[in-house]
């Protein structure tokens, strides 16, 4: 072998220079390292994020507004509190109008209860469970939901309180929180219920 081929022969064989070397490559490697490559990616893109976050859009948020205002349970407890609120300022203003005899009070409770109801009804009906149709059907249902929850009340209150000797206060509270709930279930499933409707269009009996 000649001199010149030896030389040839020994450049290529020989250590090739590849620069210096990342230390935290030579410990772990090839694989490892771009995990790490990664992570420092990852990282600055969260401190970008953090620095400079997205603007929430003002449609995402109404639309989120509009969803939790459209489920039946929202709509009932804000239907609820309006109907009650109403009802306390139909009684003032009744016990206003009529004159001041000893059947005054119980005539203003029941003359408020009388348009309130069917403020409720209609409230109920269109913002709540948003049905159609069979009125008087559903009116009736209503007022036998309503009815038999102002007995359901009495009848705890009156368990709790006299029976049991539990404090007036929270034993009000915790009996109106439970015939409202009741109240819910009774009217979705009596007053306002609707049979499920097929792929076909057809009722389901």
């Amino acid at each position: 072998m000649s001199a010149d081929a030896a030389r040839a022969e020994s450049a290529v064989s020989g250590p090739v220079d590849v620069g210096p070397i990342d230390p935290d490559v030579a410990r772990t490697g090839p694989a490892n390292a771009d995990l790490m490559a990664a992570d420092r990616v990852d990282a600055a893109r969260a401190s970008t994020e953090l620095t400079h976050p997205e603007p929430v859009r003002a449609g995402s948020r109404l639309g989120l507004i509009r969803r939790t205002l459209r489920r039946q349970e929202v709509g009932y407890a804000l239907v609820g509190g309006f109907n009650t609120v109403f009802g306390i300022a139909l009684t003032v203003a009744w016990l206003t109008v009529l004159p001041d005899t000893a059947w005054a009070p119980s005539a203003a409770v029941a003359l408020a209860y009388a348009v309130s109801v069917v403020v409720a009804f209609a409230l109920h009906r269109r913002l709540v469970f948003r049905v159609r149709g069979r009125v008087l059907r559903d009116f009736l249902g209503f007022v036998v939901v309503n009815s038999g929850g102002l007995v359901l009340n009495m009848a705890l209150l009156s368990l709790a309180v006299t029976v049991l000797g539990l404090p007036k206060a929270p034993s009000t509270v915790v009996v109106m929180g439970l015939v409202a709930i009741a109240g819910f279930f009774g009217h979705r499933h009596i007053s306002f219920r609707r049979r499920p409707v097929d792929e076909a269009g057809g009722v389901v009996r």
